[in-house]
């Protein structure tokens, strides 16, 4: 059953055309890696899905919510009311790839800010939560360090505690270890590997085409606004059918 489905999403910043026509579902339990090269649309799909950017276009279902209440008469998307949107917005978690953690807050406000203030969690309930989830991400003994106090990879790790701590069901992961080095790229790699185990669904954007071929359900090839390309990973990335796939796989294996 789809948790998460996209139709025909359109956007554009200007005259520059980012999307086009871009549809896909997201079953329960499923992840999904979304590759290609830089520019060619998967951040700001995510960020569209994650209500970061409106889009010009299409419809965006999560559950049973529709983002899109109807169109307007110059043919523009007319947004759901605020508390569909909110609702919305509570069943996703994004990790970004620069970490976004407060730099003021401690490790363990981090991750029970959201919970308490948004959830309206009990405080002892989301420390408890909270430690747990930094247990499993290898952190137990940094829940009062300061993210200045943390490597690259320890940061990341605290966000995606911090994405876990709202129960979403779908976590999203917009290139997660874009600014970190080979080692702690290793790292993170291992935590997203661990929650795919768990059949969480999940939406990663990623330039780490042997980690997208052997965790993702399916992949999908992005270029220049369009999806090109989607299916088992291995043979996309393998045997991939379309010529620009191919063009993008070989010069990324070259480029690395």
């Amino acid at each position: 059953m789809a948790v998460l489905s996209v139709k025909n999403i359109k956007k554009a910043f200007g005259s520059n055309v980012v999307l086009t026509d871009i549809s896909f579902d997201v079953d329960a339990g499923e992840v999904v890696a979304i590759i290609g090269p830089s520019g060619s649309g998967k951040s700001t799909i995510l960020r569209c899905i994650n209500q970061l950017e409106t889009i010009d276009g299409g419809q965006i279902t999560l559950l049973d919510d529709n983002m899109i209440a109807g169109t307007s008469p110059d043919g523009k998307p007319i947004y759901s009311p605020p508390q569909v949107l909110r609702k919305m917005r509570l069943n996703i978690g994004l990790v970004f790839q620069n970490f976004n953690l407060f730099p003021h807050f401690s490790v363990m406000r981090n991750v029970t800010e959201a919970p308490i203030h948004v959830l309206k969690m009990p405080k002892e309930q989301a420390v408890e939560e909270a430690k747990d989830l930094l247990a499993k991400m290898g952190l137990s003994e940094k829940h009062d360090s300061y993210p200045y106090q943390l490597s690259g990879g320890q940061q990341q790790r605290v966000s995606i505690a911090r994405a876990l701590a709202l129960h979403p069901e779908v976590l999203f992961f917009d290139e997660p270890t874009s600014a970190l080095d080979p080692e702690l790229t290793g790292e993170i790699l291992k935590v997203i590997r661990a929650l795919a185990q768990e059949k969480r669904t999940m939406v990663i954007v990623t330039h780490e085409m042997a980690f997208a071929r052997d965790v993702a359900d399916r992949v999908i090839f992005m270029d220049q606004g369009v999806i090109v390309e989607q299916g088992d990973p291995k043979e996309v990335i393998n045997h991939p059918k379309e010529e620009r796939t191919k063009l993008f796989l070989k010069r990324y294996s070259e480029d690395n």
